[in-house]
């Protein structure tokens, strides 16, 4: 391979599950979410780069407002929450959430574990490595944590230790033989 692969993944703006702390549906954009993006503006984006969002109404809506044409990629899917989808923390029992939390290899809601996302961003970032180009990813904050972990090498358990903010992006290179994490941060309008 030879060239540099450039790698922005975006986080998609707030929604209502955000702000009530509620595991999310396939939920639009709310206004504060809305409001993110437009202060962001369109993102001066080279045509060339390409431009894909996660398959979630919430990916999609940030990504137009961010004046991208984004082809959807299944793999940017936000982390299955199974029966857990749509619920508040409070709706869950105590126990299922520490297992979830202190146990990556466990899904007690049914649907994908930290682990298997973890994987599965590690797969896609695979996938990029063949043709050096840049591309813009509108995705979730999940998946973004998963690909810093993978990127790192870092234990699965690091995943509740990243933060990621809404409307925030993170870039990645990847030159011959490894992925670097090149910068994270806010965008601001």
């Amino acid at each position: 391979m030879t060239g540099v692969v450039r790698l922005t993944l975006m986080s998609h703006a707030m929604t209502d599950a955000m702000a009530a702390g509620r595991f999310p549906a396939d939920e639009p954009l709310n206004a504060t979410g809305r409001r993110q993006t437009e202060a962001v503006g369109g993102r001066d984006i080279n045509r060339a780069t390409r431009q894909l969002t996660g398959p979630e109404l919430r990916t999609r809506q940030t990504a137009e407002l961010l004046g991208l044409h984004a082809v959807v990629e299944q793999r940017l899917a936000d982390l299955d929450h199974g029966r857990w989808r749509g619920k508040e923390l409070g709706e869950v029992g105590v126990e299922q959430l520490e297992a979830w939390r202190t146990d990556p290899a466990r899904a007690p809601h049914g649907g994908e574990s930290i682990v298997a996302l973890v994987d599965r961003a590690a797969q896609w970032l695979d996938s990029l490595t063949f043709n050096a180009e840049r591309t813009v990813a509108v995705t979730h904050p999940a998946v973004i944590r998963a690909a810093i972990v993978a990127v790192l090498d870092a234990p699965p358990e690091s995943f509740w230790r990243i933060d990621i903010a809404p409307v925030s992006h993170t870039v990645m290179h990847f030159r011959g033989h490894a992925w670097k994490i090149r910068s994270t941060s806010t965008l601001r309008g």
